[in-house]
C-alpha cells in the first residue's frame, strides 16, 4: 500500500510533456538599420528565442540568464535581405543551348550550391519565380528539413506561359519535341486556371506568369504580349482565391498594363512600362521589381556563355531603357521591390544591384527598404523583412556604414537566419 503514491506520482511524471529549454541568444552591434523607421540606430541589441526575435533594444538592457551572446563589435546590423526574383535553380554560363548537355535533374545539384551562396551573402529569403521539374520546391524541402543550407524559399514551381512564348521550355526547339511534356503552357482562361490548381497542387507558393516576350529566349520580341487580359484575369482570379500572389513577366508597355488591370502583384522587368503603367500599379497597388544590374553581366559575358545571338541583340536594346524606367517609376511614386533575376548572372552577387538602384535615383535607405520591409509587404509576409519583435531571427552584419556606402552590402560579414549562424567574422 505504501507504493501506491510512488507508483503513482511516476506515472505522472511519466505522462507529463517534457518541455524543452527555450534557447536564447543575444546579438549586440555598434549600429542598426532599423528598416520600418528609415533610420540608423546605435548600440543595438537583439534578443533572438527559439528563432524568433523577442525583443530588441540598446545593448546593456537586461536579458535571460544564460544567454548566449554575439556581439559584432563595431559593424552595422540589418534584417536578412530579400530577393524576389531568383532562379536558384539556373546557372548563367550554360546559356542557349547548352543546358541541354545535362540530366534532367541536374539543376536541382546547381540550387543546392547556389543556395548556400545566396545565403552567405546575406539573402535569407528569396522568391524563386520559375524552374523546372518542381526543382524549386525540392530545393525549399532540402532547406527546410535541414539537409542543406540555404534562404528561406518562397517557390513558383513552373513559370506559365503561352505556346511558343517565353516561358514555353521548347521554344527554342524544332518541332520533333512537340511530344515533350510541357507542364507550363496554355492557351485558354480555363487552361490556366488548371495550371494554377496544379502548381499550387505540387508545392508552389506564388505563381509566375509570362505576359510578353523576354530577353533570353529566342525567337520572340520582349515588347510583345503574350498572354491576354482574360487570361491574366484567370490566372489571377484563380490564384488569389487560394490566397496566392502572382507575378508578371512583363518588358512590353501593353502587357504590363494588361497585367496590372488584371490584378497581377508584383511585375517583374516592367522595362517598357510608360506613365498609364505608373498610374496603374498606384491604383491598382501593384509592385516593380526590376532587374538594373544584370545587364551589365549579360553583355560583357553572355556571348562566351552561350548566350543566343539574337539575346545579346535584344539586351542591347532594351538595359538602358530598362533603367531610365526605373528612375522614372520611381519619381512617380511607384512600389518598388527588390528583384535582380538571379541566376541570369551568378547567384550570390545579387547585392551588385544596390548601387545600381541608388545609381538610378533611389536613396540606400530606399534601396535597402526594397530589400527588406517592402519586399515582405510584397510577400504578404510579417515574419520577415525587419528587426523587430515576432520577426524570424534572420540578421546580417556589415563593416562601415550601408547608408553611406550602399556597396557595403557586397560584403557581408555575418549572417545568421532563424537564430543560427551561417557566417561569422569573429
Amino acid at each position: 500500500m505504501h507504493r501506491l503514491p510512488a507508483l503513482l506520482g511516476a506515472a505522472t511524471l511519466a505522462l507529463s510533456p517534457i518541455v524543452a529549454e527555450a534557447r536564447t541568444v543575444v546579438v549586440t552591434a555598434a549600429h542598426m538599420i532599423d528598416v520600418l523607421a528609415g533610420r540608423r540606430v546605435d548600440n543595438a541589441q537583439v534578443v533572438i528565442t527559439d528563432g524568433k526575435i523577442t525583443a530588441v533594444g540598446r545593448r546593456g538592457d537586461a536579458v535571460p540568464a544564460g544567454a548566449e551572446r554575439i556581439d559584432l563589435g563595431e559593424r552595422t546590423l540589418l534584417p536578412g535581405l530579400i530577393d524576389m526574383h531568383v532562379h536558384l535553380t539556373s546557372d548563367p554560363r550554360l546559356s542557349g543551348y547548352r543546358g541541354l548537355e545535362f540530366t534532367d535533374n541536374f539543376a536541382t545539384v546547381v540550387g543546392v550550391a547556389n543556395a548556400k551562396k545566396t545565403l552567405d551573402a546575406g539573402f535569407t529569403t528569396v522568391r524563386n519565380v520559375g524552374s523546372g521539374n518542381y526543382d524549386d520546391v525540392a530545393l525549399k524541402q532540402g532547406i527546410e528539413g535541414g539537409y542543406v543550407p540555404g534562404p528561406r524559399i518562397v517557390p513558383a514551381g513552373y513559370a506559365l506561359g503561352a505556346t511558343g512564348g517565353h516561358c514555353d521550355a521548347t521554344e527554342a526547339l524544332p518541332p520533333s519535341f512537340a511530344a515533350v511534356p510541357n507542364p507550363s503552357v496554355a492557351d485558354t482562361p480555363d487552361g490556366y486556371r488548371k495550371l494554377v490548381r496544379t502548381m499550387r497542387k505540387y508545392g508552389a507558393e506564388v505563381i509566375k506568369i509570362c505576359a510578353t516576350g523576354g530577353v533570353l529566349s529566342k525567337r520572340d520580341s520582349p515588347g510583345a504580349q503574350q498572354m491576354s487580359l482574360p487570361e491574366m484575369q484567370a490566372v489571377t482570379a484563380e490564384a488569389h482565391m487560394l490566397g496566392m500572389r502572382v507575378a508578371a513577366h512583363a518588358h512590353g508597355t501593353a502587357g504590363i498594363n494588361d497585367a496590372l488591370r488584371a490584378g497581377v502583384d508584383t511585375i517583374e522587368h516592367a522595362s517598357l512600362a510608360d506613365a498609364e503603367s505608373f498610374k496603374l500599379a498606384r491604383e491598382h497597388g501593384g509592385w516593380f521589381s526590376m532587374d538594373i544590374y544584370n545587364d551589365d553581366y549579360i553583355l560583357a559575358e553572355g556571348a562566351k556563355n552561350g548566350a543566343f545571338p539574337e539575346s545579346l541583340e535584344k539586351e542591347r536594346l532594351i538595359g538602358r531603357k530598362q533603367r531610365e524606367t526605373f528612375r522614372a517609376a520611381h519619381a512617380a511614386g511607384v512600389k518598388m521591390v527588390f528583384g535582380t533575376d538571379g541566376g541570369v548572372y551568378p547567384n550570390g552577387d545579387n547585392a551588385r544591384q544596390f548601387a545600381k538602384m541608388v545609381e538610378w535615383g533611389m536613396t540606400p535607405i530606399e534601396a535597402i527598404q526594397a530589400a527588406t520591409k517592402n519586399a515582405a509587404e510584397a510577400l504578404n509576409r510579417s515574419d520577415v523583412g525587419a528587426i523587430a519583435p515576432g520577426r524570424y531571427g534572420d540578421l546580417i552584419a556589415v563593416d562601415g556604414d550601408p547608408l553611406a556606402d550602399v556597396r557595403t552590402l557586397e560584403r557581408v560579414s555575418f549572417v545568421m537566419k532563424g537564430g543560427e549562424v551561417d557566417r561569422d567574422p569573429r
